[in-house]
Formats: structure tokens, sequence, C-alpha cells
């Protein structure tokens, strides 16, 4: 199976690039990021797709993200939901047998760091409870943190940059740990230091691939131990972020 993440940053303006990308990929599991619209403002091309459950959980211009199951992943409709540490529509998840599916835009940080702080400090009390519960966890998306100077291209090295601060990166392996969860794209390719999901949209930084490294997968349990595969999709689409596909 297929597990895929992208930040679009706009769902309208990225509709038909979607579109194309769910055709050409055909991935089981979608977690889509910064729609910039709310439910009923999402085209209806993507909202009724024949062969996904979903929901779009968003606000008008800003955040808001998507969780998409293939109905062979899934055959009845499955139950969505936002744990508590969800605010400004960054959160959906839905349970598909024993595994916990979640679809995660994180605060970027640069307004309110301690929003951020408080995001992830949330975060790994949850996944740490669905740990001790035993459930299998896969979430996906765009963590706002680097989780390392690996994954951010030497030009673009600044430790006091948001998203590359110290004690950003210690709670992020904090909320790993305590949530049992594998970075599948680090896992597979430990010292690629060119694997960047992210790129500053000018003077051509996505083509000379200065970027960084903010969107994952991460599996926890069994499902870790299923990821074979895990991979970048560089040239897919306009937004500043490329997707992620993990195989399982």
């Amino acid at each position: 199976m297929k597990v895929a993440t992208w930040n679009v940053n706009g769902i309208r303006a990225r509709e038909a690039q979607v579109l194309q990308w769910l055709a050409e990929e055909d991935p089981d599991v979608v977690c889509l990021q910064e729609l910039k619209a709310a439910r009923e403002q999402v085209p209806a091309s993507l909202t009724a797709l024949p062969d996904y459950w979903g929901c779009w959980h968003g606000e008008r211009a800003y955040s808001g993200v998507a969780l998409l199951l293939h109905r062979r992943l899934a055959a009845d409709a499955p139950s969505f939901g936002h744990p508590g540490f969800d605010f400004e529509t960054r959160v959906v998840t839905a349970r598909v047998g024993e595994v916990t599916y979640a679809s995660v835009y994180a605060p970027n940080g640069g307004k309110d760091f301690a929003a951020k702080i408080r995001f992830f400090e949330e975060m790994g009390r949850h996944l740490a409870d669905l740990r001790a519960a035993g459930r299998d966890v896969v979430l996906c998306g765009d963590m706002n943190i680097t989780r390392g100077d690996i994954d951010v291209h030497p030009k673009e090295r600044k430790p006091d940059a948001i998203g590359q601060r110290p004690e950003e990166r210690a709670l992020f392996e904090r909320v790993l740990s305590g949530g049992g969860l594998t970075d599948a794209g680090r896992a597979l390719a430990p010292d690629d230091d060119r694997m960047f999901t992210w790129w500053p949209p000018w003077r051509g930084m996505r083509q000379k691939n200065i970027g960084w490294r903010l969107d994952y997968v991460l599996a926890s349990g069994a499902a870790a131990a299923r990821v074979k595969g895990c991979a970048v999709r560089a040239g897919v689409g306009t937004s500043d972020h490329a997707p992620v596909v993990a195989e399982l």
C-alpha cells in the first residue's frame, strides 16, 4: 500500500495537479495540508472522489488539512476525528483496523512560537497514549521542523532560524521517541543530505535543490516494520512543498 502526504499550499490553486497526482500515484492513504479553504470551498471534483472516503477540515484562506482513505483500504466509511491538540484546523485522524492515520499541519511558529511548542507537547502526549493502548500510528504531514542539519541545505542552515532551533528539534525527537514513531524517509536513507521537501520560492531554489526537509511519513509498531520505500516526488506540482510517498 502507499501512504502519501503533500502540503499543497492552497487546494483551489492546486486542484488539477492534485487530481492528476492521485490518478498517477494511486495512493491508499492521502494526507494533505495547508488547504487554505473551508469545506464548502474545496472543489467538488475533490470532495466527491468516487474511490476515497474523505474529510476536509479547513478554514477560509488559512491552514487546513485533509485525510483521504481509499475504499480498498476501508470498505466502510471511517469515523474521522480531531484530537484535543487540534487548533486552527491542523489535525484530522481516522482509525482503520488497528491503525490510526493522521494528517497534521504543525504551526510554523513565526508569529507564536509558544503555540508551536504547546502543539508538539500535546501531540506527544496524545501519541504516547495511543502507544500505551497498543495502537499503531501512521502520522503524515508538514511538521515545520527539520530533525537535524542533514535536513537543511548548507546554504540554508541558521541555528537560530525557526524550524532549526535546538529546542524544537529536541522536542520533536521526544515526540517521536514517546510515540514509538519511525521517520520512514530517514530510516531508509540515513545519509542522504539532499532529501528535501520544501524550497524557498525564489531564485530557482527548487531547481538547485536548496531546501529543507519539513514533510514526513512517521509510523509506529507493525506499520513501521512494513515500510519498504519512501520517496520525495520533487517534480510534482507547483506548491513550495513536494509530496512524500511511502510504500508499505
